[in-house]
Order: C-alpha cells, then structure tokens, then sequence
C-alpha cells in the first residue's frame, strides 16, 4: 500500500485508519515504525537472534488479532508492552521445558531476566511518576533529560527564564526521586 503521505501520519491517525477500513496495512505501517525497536527488545529478553525475529513476526500477529480489543492510545508503549509480556512468555515456557526435561536453568540467566524486568518496572514507574510532575516541571525534565537540550535551550522553548528552568529541573528532579521511592515501597 504506502501511500505517499503514510509514513507522516501519526500512529493514532494510522489506527483510526484502521479501525474504519480494516485494511491491516495501516497496521503494517505502524509496525514498519516500530520492528527495530522490537527486534532489539526480543534480542535483549531471548538472547537468541532467531528466536527474535519468530518473536517479532508473532507479536506482529499478535497485534493485528488484539488491536481491535483494546483502546489503544500509545501505540508504541502497547506494542512495547505487548511485546515485553510476549518474551517473559517465552522465557517463562523455556524454563518450564528445561525444568521438565531435567535440565537446571542457568541462575545467571534467570538473573540477568530478573534484572531486565525489574528496569522494565522502573522505566514504566518513570513515565507514571513524570504524568504527576506539574505541567512546568514535566515539561523541563523532559526537555532537559529526555531530549538533552541545554538549560538555554529549554529556557528558549518554554520562555521560562534560566532561573526557572533550572528550578523546574531540580524540583522536578527531587520529586521524581520522591514518587519513585514511593512506588518501591508499594512494590515490596
């Protein structure tokens, strides 16, 4: 399909498309978008290229049997998420098979699993605890970490004055610490 003017639609303008249609190659665009990013997920959760790429071709699947089930506003976190669920699937099932076979699976393995969800959990409690920052807060943080623009460049995007902006990043700073100790808490 590819439309000329396709790959400048936003993912929820392609998901619109596709709710109306029908047509999965509103999908296929969407997921062109975002294969790289999910290839190198499974690589990181599988170890294994070609266990990956059968990941990445299943999640695809996946999607297009699932996106009409859920509200999905975010494409790229669902589909990350989607495809975060889908590898601890994965692993939990090759576990599952060793033990059954007799076979002991590696701690560091299962360590290394461990380590990667738990960042997966604090990446996640991250965007939770950013949404609750304050609009001015949120809004330097991100410039100023995310997209590591310079104090002056966030001065000269926002039009808030140096002294604010380095205000905003530290009081934002402090209560990101503040919100994510909060969640470990719950978590325990």
């Amino acid at each position: 399909m590819n439309y000329p003017s396709d790959q400048h639609l936003t993912d929820q303008e392609l998901l619109q498309r596709y709710k109306t249609d029908g047509n999965s190659d509103w999908i296929g665009v969407l997921f062109d978008r975002y294969a790289i990013l999910l290839l190198g997920l499974c690589m990181k959760y599988l170890k294994n290229e070609e266990d990956a790429r059968d990941s990445v071709q299943q999640i695809f699947l996946k999607v297009l049997s699932d996106i009409r089930k859920h509200e999905v506003i975010f494409f790229k976190a669902w589909i990350y998420q989607v495809a975060r669920n889908h590898c601890l699937m994965q692993l939990r099932h090759h576990k599952d098979v060793e033990l059954k076979e007799g076979h002991m699976p590696e701690v560091a393995e299962q360590e290394d699993a461990s380590a990667h969800v738990q960042k997966d959990v604090m990446i996640e409690n991250m965007g939770k605890a950013l949404e609750l920052l304050n609009d001015e807060q949120r809004r330097c943080v991100k410039l100023f970490y995310l997209e590591k623009r310079s104090y002056q460049e966030v001065s000269d995007l926002t039009g808030y004055s140096l002294l604010q902006v380095k205000s905003y990043i530290q009081n934002g700073k402090r209560n990101l610490k503040l919100l994510l100790e909060k969640y470990s808490k719950n978590k325990r």
